[in-house]
């Protein structure tokens, strides 16, 4: 099976030198890359300067240019390949456990104050955790961390193998700065030589309009073709599409409803890419309560609603159907034991009643009735205003009238009332994200794992399955030091999961991006999914080593007069 890990490799390929790169504004009649990248949020407006990438509400995470200041040891690619790409670590090893992390620190890179980068500003970076001066919101619960010349050793108190992303995102900074920030948790870092990081772009000006950076002319990856970026907050998604239809801005991450009417037909160099992840819009259900107390309620539901038409209509094409009866996307077919390989699920009204005649559902009428007499129905909840999914629920309650008689209610509350309901239990069903670990453990942890249950309230696994010896097997999978043992564990997983469909994946949660090609060429594709092109994610800084002036003679002229 095809499970992800971690390159012990040698360095990533040079960035492609490339001219022009001085100066903003629009790209020059020559084509050489003089044109500035605005990426945009839909936020609102962001008001306070903090550019921490460690605060969840820092300017720098909520525009997202703390990403391009700050990098990592790594970057896993969370679709195509699934892959792992050494960058400020040079080479990555786990042991076999992944209880322990060893990483070479790249060489060649300085700080953008002119500072060597070192492996102790590795180290430094983690052990800010393991001291408890900065709080270990990524749960790495760290158990050590030493250096022995360019070489970091990392010891972790429990299995990593399913947090790899967590950990080699984890954003480095300079301990020569960081050692007298008294406390993380809160500084905004916005003191006079503070903003220091080894990233492609360095900060030029903060204001509330925008925030502008500029390339950094040592920076380690080779010289970069897009010269500045400007991030820039909208008020709402509509007046975010309007700045991308227009050019205004050129980069963003959004959910466009109408998609091609409202942004791709309006210039033909406007492009859009979904980039399925291992994460999947899921169907909930409680398995405490009627109707869902009941599994060939739930395979009937399963053999009835129908996934393309999510992707379709609920999604606008922004995804990809799951019908797998493991509930895998594409992405982790890999990990789908021989037994299911190519079992899928399909719309199949027939199967799906006989499944519920088989036990003891009779039909009154049109309306389906339970074993005991009842009439079959139930709420299915999503908060108002999420498009998307307020679509499929409409979608799934006109699928299970026609097929199945069932009467299904469109709940769309406020978010606190949804919030409160799914963590306690007393919804009956949702529609819901999933853990995404980059493998198969996200689905089923999401689905079946009790951990997530605390003090009654469920932070997954909503439906509150409960199987010891499915809970065994999901430790086995996520702490194996070996790959027999996680492909045994995964076998116990997939045939409870199979047997009782504790919960329906729609679609793979997809990254979004879209971005145009007026000035620059190289970005990801559903052809080269090297990176999504969202972006708020970790491989922007991939994205724009790989950037070129669309006119450039190593790329196929494309310029917009």
């Amino acid at each position: 099976m095809r499970l992800r890990t971690s390159l012990a490799a040698a360095g990533i390929a040079t960035a492609l030198v490339l001219t022009g790169c001085a100066g903003g504004g629009t790209a020059s009649e020559s084509g050489e890359g003089t044109a500035a990248l605005t990426i945009a949020k839909p936020d609102g407006a962001i008001s306070t300067e903090s550019n921490n990438p460690y605060l969840g509400d820092s300017s720098a995470s909520k525009y997202g240019y703390g990403k391009v200041i700050f990098e990592s040891m790594a970057l896993l690619n969370p679709t195509g390949d699934l892959g792992t790409t050494p960058w400020l670590a040079e080479e990555i090893t786990w042991n076999d456990d992944y209880t322990q992390l060893t990483a070479k620190a790249r060489s060649g890179v300085k700080w953008s104050d002119g500072e060597d980068f070192t492996a102790e500003d590795i180290a430094f970076s983690f052990q800010q955790v393991l001291d408890g001066k900065l709080n270990d919101t990524n749960a790495f619960d760290l158990k050590s961390v030493s250096v022995d010349g360019d070489t970091v050793t990392i010891d972790f108190n429990n299995s990593k193998y399913t947090q790899q992303a967590r950990v080699l995102h984890f954003q480095i900074v300079p301990e020569h700065i960081w050692k007298d920030i008294a406390d993380p948790n809160t500084d905004p870092v916005t003191g006079e030589g503070q903003v220091v990081g080894t990233g492609p772009y360095v900060m030029d000006s903060w204001t509330t309009e925008s925030v502008t950076l500029t390339a950094n002319p040592d920076y380690w990856g080779g010289e970069l073709a897009v010269p500045e970026l400007h991030y820039v907050s909208y008020g709402d998604n509509a007046a975010l599409t309007t700045a991308l239809a227009t050019g205004e801005a050129d980069w963003a991450q959004a959910f466009i409803p109408q998609i091609q009417d409202s942004y791709l037909s309006a210039d033909p160099d406007n492009k859009f890419l979904a980039s399925p992840t291992a994460g999947a819009g899921t169907l909930f259900m409680n398995l405490q309560t009627k109707p869902f107390n009941n599994v060939a309620l739930r395979e009937a539901l399963a053999w009835t609603i129908d996934r393309q038409a999510y992707v379709d209509i609920a999604r606008e094409g922004a995804s990809e159907a799951i019908w797998s009866v493991t509930g895998l996307g594409k992405l982790l077919e890999g990990e789908i034991i021989p037994e299911y390989q190519g079992q899928e699920y399909s719309v199949d009204i027939d199967k799906a009643r006989q499944i519920l005649t088989d036990a003891g559902y009779t039909w009154s009428g049109e309306q389906l009735v339970d074993p005991d007499g009842e009439a079959v129905t139930f709420s299915i909840s999503v908060p108002a205003g999420w498009s998307d999914w307020n679509t499929e629920q409409a979608l799934i309650a006109e699928e299970l009238k026609e097929g199945l008689g069932i009467d299904v209610k469109v709940d769309q509350p406020d978010w606190g009332g949804w919030d409160a309901a799914r963590q306690e239990g007393t919804f009956q069903a949702i529609i819901h994200w999933l853990e995404d670990t980059g493998n198969a453990y996200g689905l089923y942890t999401s689905a079946m794992d009790p951990k997530w249950i605390v003090d009654g309230k469920a932070a997954f696994n909503f439906g509150r399955f409960d199987d010891p010896a499915v809970t065994e097997a999901l430790n086995t999978y996520a702490n194996a030091s070996s790959e027999d043992d996680r492909e045994a564990a995964l076998a116990v997983i997939e045939k409870a999961y199979v047997e009782n469909v504790p919960v329906i994946p729609l679609g793979a949660h997809p990254l979004l991006g879209e971005f145009n090609t007026r000035n620059y060429v190289g970005w990801p594709s559903e052809d080269d999914q090297y990176a999504s092109a969202d972006p708020t994610q970790p491989a922007i800084v991939q994205i724009l080593t790989k950037l070129q002036p669309a006119t450039s003679p190593l790329t196929k002229a494309n310029p917009k007069r």
